[in-house]
């Protein structure tokens, strides 16, 4: 019998592990791959995360094992710059934008960690309710918990099979992400760079001393499907062929964009979805991983006046929803503009006339804790 289970060690299960552990409860978080290990590829953990990694004390190993960033740039396809956000918010935040490896980052969460609180190969296949719930394992394994939290992603089994709600809508954009050891020009160092092109983008920033991250996403129906990824991007500035060329083909992962639907409830008795369970948003403003950080933050901040789990998981997603539709609503409408097919220039001239001051509002916006 479990007190409280995590179904799922990503970026959200294993913030929220460290978040109870703070507050002293006994968990264990069920993981379906045998071993964490280092796949995926980068990742930004925007000044919300890094704020919430701060109050957990492990701000500094996340910088050291990533790279700090100070600007987001947007430019078109040769380069040109035609927007910059500064992004200096170490003063009044006491964090910044740290790009890393996925991996680099989950592994500092279950090392901080009980590593008997984490138990791997543990596929979840069946979740029932009776006095407590039921927990079937794809390996043979069957517990029962008390509370039960659903940190399983946008396909999650706990939404799909208690709440018996989730429409996933795809974008129809398909999206590379590459991981190489590579010298970015220095003035890049320290930059998150993004281009517009016609029905495509690519977008690459530094995650640590010698290591790339990049992505370039495509309107799936403009670009024949057999086309090599270097035939798509070849009139991108010189650089970006560069990078493409020097990624070893295991060293990339191809993906379709989708995000989840809006859903009535994130919970039900004794049991709570967060992240992409509850509410996966597309990765245009960098806020997926980030929002999963802040639900398991806000619960957090909940638990410390009221150990009522059911009375908590209302009050969360009443606290949570506003910020978290606006980030979903948003993301995938700039999903649709970076990559439109006709118009670009007139397109790029606009976002260069936004002034600064406006970013840095919806920024804040973005970046500033609930509680």
């Amino acid at each position: 019998m479990n007190t409280i289970s995590i179904i799922g060690a990503g970026i959200g299960g294993l913030t929220l592990g460290n978040i109870l552990k703070q507050h002293e409860y006994d968990f264990t978080i069920y993981e379906s791959a045998p071993e964490i290990k280092p796949v995926g590829a980068g990742i930004m953990m925007a000044v919300n995360a890094m704020q919430v990694f701060d109050r957990l004390g492990l701000k500094e190993k996340i910088e050291n094992a990533g790279n700090k960033i100070h600007r987001i740039s947007l430019a078109n396809e040769s380069m040109r710059v035609f927007s910059k956000t500064d992004l200096d918010l170490e003063t009044q935040y006491n964090s910044c934008n740290v790009a890393i490896h996925r991996a680099e980052l989950q592994r500092i969460l279950a090392e901080n960690l009980d590593k008997n609180s984490i138990k791997l190969a543990h596929s979840l296949q069946k979740i029932g309710k009776n006095e407590n719930y039921t927990l079937d394992f794809e390996n043979g394994a069957q517990i029962e918990s008390n509370i039960v939290f659903g940190a399983d992603g946008i396909k999650s089994a706990i939404r799909n099979q208690i709440l018996k709600t989730g429409i996933i809508r795809s974008s129809g954009q398909k999206c590379w992400r590459g991981l190489v050891d590579f010298e970015l020009p220095e003035q890049n160092h320290h930059e998150a760079f993004e281009m517009w092109g016609k029905g495509k983008r690519f977008g690459f920033v530094k995650i640590s001393e010698r290591k790339v991250y990049w992505y370039a996403c495509i309107n799936e129906k403009s670009f024949g499907r057999y086309l090599k990824l270097i035939d798509i991007f070849k009139d991108f500035a010189p650089l970006i062929l560069q990078l493409i060329e020097a990624t070893a083909e295991e060293n990339i992962i191809c993906n379709d964009i989708s995000d989840l639907a809006p859903i009535p409830k994130w919970y039900a008795e004794n049991l709570c979805l967060i992240g992409d369970a509850a509410h996966a948003t597309t990765p245009n403003m960098g806020q997926g991983a980030c929002q999963a950080i802040e639900d398991a933050y806000i619960i957090g901040r909940l638990l410390e006046t009221n150990r009522d789990f059911n009375a908590v998981f209302e009050e969360f997603q009443n606290i949570r929803r506003k910020k978290v539709d606006y980030i979903v609503n948003t993301s995938r409408t700039i999903g649709k503009i970076s990559q439109w097919e006709h118009g670009n220039v007139f397109r790029n001239f606009l976002m260069g006339m936004i002034p600064e001051s406006m970013n840095q509002k919806m920024a804040k916006k973005i970046i500033e804790l609930e509680m």
